[in-house]
């Protein structure tokens, strides 16, 4: 009987131990297949993402329908990847999306022209047969494209130009001014009618004390009123329009970023601190000590309907403003279609003010600070001492080595496209 009873143990021991190699066997198994299928799944999730940057790279290149999605061809059936363009202010806004079987993934980049890493353009000035006159302490670096009649040493009331030579770069010859990207035109000619494409129920109201944030993965979302609107102490994130009939007036207690202003006059009040866009028809004003994060921008397009009714009024009152001591990251931009000369300045920069990025005005710049980065005008006014200067600079500074190669802006007919910022 003993040795039965050990038969019988030894019986159950050799069970307990194939049950265990068989476990153990099985948890193996188990685990490559998860291994292998985990592994499966980081591969998919990280050929979507760079499809997803392929679909970017593709709107970079390639010269995609405004307001449409693309599908592009990855070959196996189960990958899609399609690709949205838009606007977003004075931007492009490309929105790309890539699935491969359940895994979906969506990336959106801000897109702007980028210019030539060398031989970057510090200023361009139209040839209006008049030459470039500089005055006191102003001093210009950079490549530079110059009226036929080119550049000389000025006087205004017993001031004269104190620099050791007149431009510190290469001198070329201007023509007429570059030409923005006939879109980019385009869109700002019909920005007022943005909130006829959002549907009623992305409508926000604003409120005081309240945080506003929508992703750009999400439908637009905007604020829209008959009245004037003032933002004070209020947080807008993302994905929003505000829009007034009248007029938008911004406190320094509120926080905007990446969201876009539309009115006809725009008022940024001193100390105000935010990355956003601003776009009006008529007048455009910044306070003191105003603090504007790249990429925002400043555009003013001016409405052709007031030129028709009294062009002295119309000359006077569009304007871009820009007070002491307040710093510009982006684009100052000022557009007309209207022929007419005048003595007045379109676009002033004030003393002890920096715009990095880009300044374009299609008629004449007042420019008191400095400027890092690129100028384009049609002409410049310098207006002191109760007297007007056509085409003097007096005091300003426009260097472009100043601004980071990595700078996107303004996009021009030529311009190759580039990546301001990867939204959210």
């Amino acid at each position: 009987m003993g040795l039965l009873k050990l038969k019988a143990g030894a019986l159950q021991l050799t069970l307990f131990i194939a049950v265990v190699i068989a476990l153990l066997l099985a948890g193996f198994i188990l685990l490559v297949h998860t291994h292998k299928r985990f592994s499966l799944q980081s591969d998919f999730i990280i050929q979507t993402a760079q499809n997803t940057t392929r679909g970017i790279r593709q709107a970079l290149i390639n010269q995609m329908p405004l307001n449409d999605t693309i599908s592009i061809d990855l070959e196996e059936d189960y990958k899609t990847l399609k690709v949205q363009r838009e606007f977003w202010g004075v931007f492009e806004k490309v929105t790309s999306i890539a699935t491969i079987k359940k895994h979906t993934l969506k990336r959106v980049a801000l897109i702007g022209g980028a210019q030539s890493k060398n031989n970057r353009t510090a200023l361009y000035v139209q040839d209006n047969n008049k030459p470039l006159v500089l005055v006191g302490n102003t001093k210009i670096e950079g490549v530079v494209y110059l009226p036929e009649r080119g550049v000389k040493s000025g006087n205004i009331s017993g001031e004269y130009y104190y620099g050791s030579q007149l431009i510190y770069g290469v001198i070329r010859k201007a023509s007429i001014l570059p030409s923005l990207h006939k879109q980019t035109i385009s869109q700002l000619s019909f920005i007022e009618k943005q909130m006829n494409k959002i549907k009623t129920s992305n409508f926000i109201t604003l409120e005081n004390g309240k945080t506003f944030s929508n992703s750009f993965l999400n439908k637009k979302q905007m604020a829209f009123s008959n009245s004037a609107i003032k933002l004070s102490n209020i947080n807008l994130v993302g994905n929003i329009i505000i829009q007034s009939k009248i007029k938008i007036t911004v406190a320094s207690s509120s926080s905007l970023k990446d969201v876009i202003l539309i009115a006809p006059e725009i008022e940024i009040e001193d100390d105000v601190k935010g990355a956003f866009q601003v776009i009006a028809s008529k007048n455009i004003s910044v306070g003191k000590k105003v603090y504007l994060e790249y990429p925002s921008a400043l555009v003013l397009n001016e409405e052709e309907i007031q030129q028709s009714h009294n062009a002295a009024e119309s000359v006077k009152q569009n304007k871009v403003f820009i007070d002491e001591r307040s710093t510009i990251k982006g684009v100052v931009l000022y557009i007309s279609e209207s022929k007419a000369n005048n003595y007045n300045s379109q676009i002033e920069i004030k003393e002890k003010t920096t715009i990095i990025g880009e300044v374009y005005c299609s008629k004449n710049l007042e420019l008191n600070g400095a400027v890092y980065g690129s100028v384009f005008t049609n002409n410049f006014i310098a207006n002191q001492f109760g007297s007007i200067y056509q085409n003097h600079i007096y005091n300003g500074k426009i260097i472009v080595d100043s601004l980071p190669q990595e700078y996107v802006g303004l996009s021009f007919n030529n311009s190759k496209k580039g990546v301001l910022k990867w939204l959210y």
